[in-house]
């Protein structure tokens, strides 16, 4: 194996060999530890370490890496204490997880490192996201995301490098191909000859090197910073290695050929550095052993600390307040002159205020720059406010909101459009497992919104008009909002951009320009969490939101005679329960009125907690009214009919005459 010293000096190659050696030694005691029942589960990375360490040590410290769970290296060359790893890996409270995460799935922002989820695709359009944030702040510095070969056939690792290719993103992607995808050898997950050539398709560099090789790693990555800053291109590198070892301790290594084990361990990464060393007279054998004692005591005795206290003691009260990233303490009350404005007006406004308030915000989704957005809400905006805060995407919506995530971790605010509420599937992954749980995970902010329109009654058929806010209610860490009225949108808008936490907003396509209404001209908030009393009545009271709200507000009009008390939640996630017990208490009857489909709505939720907490206030069962179980259909007669404002008058008879 030959190494290439150019520009390393000898005390450089020493420091190397030590930062290479240390997770080896380190993985060694794991292993030892597993065994004796000390921790519950490992993921080697033995005979892989020259990538991690020589990526690390070839980055300046503040560049953020994504490393996946082999790469214990990227945490030892970063000096993170060993002894808080350790903790970490016990889950407990002391680690930097709190006990919340497993091994390597958790993130630090003092280190520059941002944790891995299990789905490992996600992770490579976060790394578009910092950088950008490089390019947006004219930063001299690239971020790099390490993916597998394996990962490499999901669909975020083309959406990624795609991004990552169109918007010239000085960001390195590092595939450790170890041969194996768990079990599944290379040759049945790709087809190319070489991982490398797929840099071509997207216009970048591309690097094949040994990952065995620890200068040779240390100096492409060296050479791929240098070509990312000065060309402002990303680099695709192809470290090619093998994994000695199961994909994790239990699956063992049966599936490998015993030949290709031993043809690998004689490439083994630490073993030739050493022999280089030792010819270069830097290292003897008596030298390498004191330095693997030393290694070896200090990695004993953080270990045997952080063994003694693993003990966690759970707080409920914590364990909820950690789900969100604490708001801001000051919020804008509503202030200005009243005009009369169209819903899709109040929602611009806000957008065009919040870009004034937050020079840190970029706006980013599919034809929202030149052309305005598909309903024309941002038209004007690029020239307001420039491309490079106004951004047209490609159609990859899970890179785009990993790419927020992104921007989020190096302190900027983000707004993604989704075309249509619709697309937002494409993007499910990266909501519900990365911006949802990050700051519980590990403390990091998603200071993401994602504009959602939604709904039925414009003729727009299955897959242009459902109402999907359900999907996201039900995962601890989102928050979802879903405005009704015209001063509702613009003040829960702004509010969810003061908001640090993720904020699905949902946008009602039929109430964009047939609903009016008085807007403050100023910048104020509606407090997100906080439902809104429509109308006070005495007989039925009606739980409802969005389109829902007109529908209940048009009925008692034509129905003067039944006195309906109307709450409107305004926000989905967290639900106003001292307002829901509030309109039970008023009435004793209960209508929960939603355009979503009946099964699994939204609903049944408020239905199941009104039954549990207010029974003793009810005078009849709770309903709910709701759309038909089927797809959204596009004639105007079926959409008519499958819309929960035609069952609407059914409900409340019934609940009338009970």
């Amino acid at each position: 194996m030959y190494f290439d010293r150019t520009h390393i000096s000898d005390e450089q190659l020493l420091n190397f060999y030590k930062a290479l050696l240390f997770p080896r030694l380190v993985e060694e005691k794991m292993l030892l530890l597993l065994r004796q029942g000390k921790v519950s589960k490992w993921f080697s990375g033995i005979g892989q370490e020259a990538i991690a360490v020589g990526a690390t040590l070839a980055l300046d410290a503040d560049e953020w890496i994504l490393p996946l769970h082999r790469n214990l290296g990227v945490f030892t060359a970063r000096k993170m204490p060993l002894q808080q790893l350790f903790h970490q890996w016990q889950g407990s409270p002391l680690g930097f997880s709190k006990g919340r995460e497993r091994s390597f799935h958790f993130g630090s922002q003092q280190h520059h490192i941002c944790g891995m989820i299990s789905h490992l695709g996600p992770q490579l359009s976060v790394a578009d996201g910092i950088a950008l944030a490089h390019k947006l702040k004219g930063e001299n510095k690239v971020s790099l995301a390490f993916t597998g070969e394996g990962g490499t056939s999901e669909g975020e690792f083309h959406e990624a490098l795609n991004v990552a290719a169109v918007w010239d993103l000085p960001v390195i992607f590092m595939i450790e191909n170890n041969g194996y995808g768990l079990s599944t050898p290379v040759e049945e997950q790709y087809r190319c000859e070489q991982l490398v050539q797929r840099a071509a398709g997207y216009g970048m560099r591309g690097m094949r090197i040994d990952g065995n090789n620890l200068l040779e790693v240390y100096h492409a990555v060296r050479e791929a910073k240098k070509h990312a800053l000065q060309e402002q291109q990303p680099v695709l590198i192809e470290a090619v290695t093998f994994r000695m070892r199961g994909h994790e301790e239990a699956s063992g290594t049966k599936y490998v050929p015993p030949a290709l084990l031993e043809e690998w361990a004689k490439q083994d990464p630490i073993h030739h550095f050493e022999d280089f060393l030792q010819y270069l007279e830097l290292l003897d054998p008596k030298r390498i052993s004191t330095i693997r004692e030393a290694l070896k005591h200090e990695i004993d005795a953080d270990i045997t600390a952080a063994l003694t206290e693993t003990v966690i003691h759970a707080d409920t009260t914590i364990e909820l307040a950690d789900v969100y990233a604490p708001l801001p303490e000051e919020q804008p009350d509503i202030s200005g002159a009243i005009r009369e404005k169209r819903f899709i007006n109040a929602i611009s406004d806000a957008l065009h205020l919040a870009m004034d308030k937050y020079p840190n915000l970029v706006l980013m989704g599919q034809d929202i720059a030149e052309y305005g957005g598909a309903f024309k809400i941002t038209e004007g905006f690029v020239e307001l406010f420039g491309k490079a805060r106004v951004r047209n995407t490609p159609l990859c919506e899970s890179a785009i909101i990993g790419t927020a995530l992104g921007l989020s971790v190096k302190g900027f605010k983000s707004m993604v459009e989704m075309q249509f509420a619709d697309f937002v599937t494409c993007g499910f992954n990266q909501i519900v497992n990365n911006l949802a749980k990050i700051h519980y995970r590990w403390g990091q902010a998603a200071d993401v919104v994602i504009r959602l329109p939604t709904g039925a009654g414009v003729g727009a058929g299955p897959f242009h008009s459902q109402s999907n806010e359900a999907w996201f209610t039900h995962t601890p860490g989102l928050k979802v909002v879903y405005p009704s009225t015209p001063e509702d949108a613009k003040g829960l808008l702004l509010a969810a951009f003061a908001d640090p936490n993720p904020v699905l907003y949902f946008e009602h396509k039929a109430l964009y320009r047939s609903i009016n209404g008085p807007v403050p001209d100023g910048l104020y908030t509606i407090e997100i969490g906080k439902a809104k009393l429509v109308q006070a009545g005495e007989d039925i009271s009606i739980i409802t939101y969005g389109s829902g709200v007109h529908w209940a507000l048009e009925y008692a009009q034509q129905h003067p005679d039944i006195s309906l008390h109307i709450l409107d939640l305004r926000t989905l996630l967290p639900l106003d329960y001292a307002a829901i017990q509030f309109a039970v208490a008023q009435t004793g009857k209960v209508l929960i009125l939603h355009e979503d489909t009946l099964t699994g709505g939204l609903g049944g939720e408020i239905a199941a907690w009104i039954a549990e907490h207010c029974f003793h206030l009810l005078d009849a069962p709770v309903m709910r009214c709701a759309s038909l179980d089927t797809p959204i259909p596009f004639a105007a007669s079926l959409e008519k009919n499958f819309l929960a404002k035609t069952r609407l008058h059914q409900y409340i008879q019934q609940l009338t005459a009970y």
